[in-house]
């Protein structure tokens, strides 16, 4: 450990002024059940972005400070400000999660067992060289694993088993999943195949299909195709799903899956009814890339629900015992079900750079970026 201790902020002003800025913190001190950990990497996820951010204009950023401790500051537009007064006037610390070594522990038998360890680490302000965080919030990983491999042990890996096990705590038996080509689109792909669970994946480009195909995936139905909704149909009947979750969130794909959904079950109806279907049909949503209304085209029925599906909410309805089982198999399977792939590497510095943020702001699919907090 050092005397020097950084981290990442995002500050709101009563002037309309978004700031993201390095700060120089005290290093921490841990209390019994804590750990201190030497952060090595953590992920940009856009759950991050959406802290990072707020409801900034980042069209309006501008570069500020010096190289070595760069600032950012941009405009929040007047008709927001009401929604994040919470948050004015404190400088929040960025990052949900990461991982590296505990170079400090607390007194606790439990705290002492992660000394030298490298581990995970879940529960925010990530985006820094050194993290104090209570033993329950990290996940020891298995010898030989890096910091780099396990620094995206939790949001994308849990959030996909949430999704398996929302889908069978519900009573469905196959899953649609929209973006399906993304890093945890790919964990869920891997985690269905292995679990026998049939999964519809819903991409945008040939060449996401080519991906998803050659990783096993059977069922896949690009949404720029004009025979989309036939060919999503037709993958519905063969599979019987009835939950979807989508992390597009604005536009009408959710209606257009609710739809197909529909088509799917009125097969069966011997007859016709006004109020449609008596298949309850769910999609979920789990992240906002297109930020703009939903549209729903009402020609599913009543049974249906469209709901925001957000990790913390989710684990908590499934229960200790399966919670403890995901964090496991997660630990387990780090490197291979649920590994993560990086294009871009960028330091704490480098984050705060206009060029840096013109590329992770974009969430484009099969681009993800990782920090580095100690380069």
């Amino acid at each position: 450990m050092t005397d020097t201790n950084i981290q990442l902020t995002s500050l709101i002003s009563e002037d309309n002024k978004l700031t993201l800025a390095l700060k120089h913190i005290d290093m921490p001190q841990p209390g019994a059940d804590e750990v201190v950990i030497r952060i090595e990497a953590a992920p940009l996820n856009p759950s991050d972005l959406a802290v990072l951010f707020s409801v900034a204009d980042m069209t309006t950023a501008a570069q500020a400070g010096t190289e070595q401790s760069p600032t950012i500051v941009a405009d929040v537009p007047a008709k927001f400000m009401s929604a994040v007064k919470t948050r004015v006037g404190k400088a929040i610390p960025v990052g949900n999660e990461g991982a590296g070594t505990v170079v400090a522990a607390g007194s606790s038998p439990a705290a002492q067992a992660l000394m030298g360890k490298t581990v995970a680490v879940i529960g925010g302000g990530t985006y820094r060289q050194y993290l104090c965080a209570n033993v329950q919030s990290c996940l020891e990983l298995t010898n030989g694993t890096t910091a780099k491999e396990g620094a995206s042990s939790f949001v994308n890996p849990l959030t996909a088993l949430a999704m398996v096990e929302t889908m069978r705590a519900e009573g469905h038996k196959a899953i649609i999943h929209a973006a399906a080509a993304s890093n945890l689109g790919q964990m869920l792909n891997r985690i269905c195949i292995a679990d026998g669970v049939d999964l519809i994946n819903i991409v945008r480009k040939a060449e996401q299909e080519t991906l998803l195909r050659d990783m096993g995936a059977k069922y896949i139905v690009n949404s720029s195709s004009d025979t989309f909704l036939a060919d999503l149909t037709a993958a519905i009947i063969e599979t019987g799903a009835t939950i979807a979750f989508d992390p597009i969130g604005g536009g009408k794909l959710t209606s257009d899956i609710l739809n197909c959904m529909e088509v799917a079950a009125a097969r069966d109806m011997k007859e016709h009814s006004v109020y449609g279907s008596d298949t309850f049909k769910q999609v979920y949503i789990y992240g906002a890339l297109d930020r703009g209304p939903i549209t729903l085209n009402r020609n599913f029925g009543f049974a249906w629900g469209v709901n925001g599906f957000l990790l913390f909410n989710a684990i908590g309805k499934l229960g200790t015992k399966t919670v403890m089982a995901m964090r496991k198999r997660v630990a387990d399977e780090i490197t291979t079900t649920f590994a993560s792939h990086y294009t871009h590497e960028v330091s704490l510095a480098e984050v705060l750079q206009l060029k840096s943020i013109a590329g992770y702001s974009k969430q484009a699919t099969g681009e993800k970026y990782l920090i580095t907090p100690q380069k």
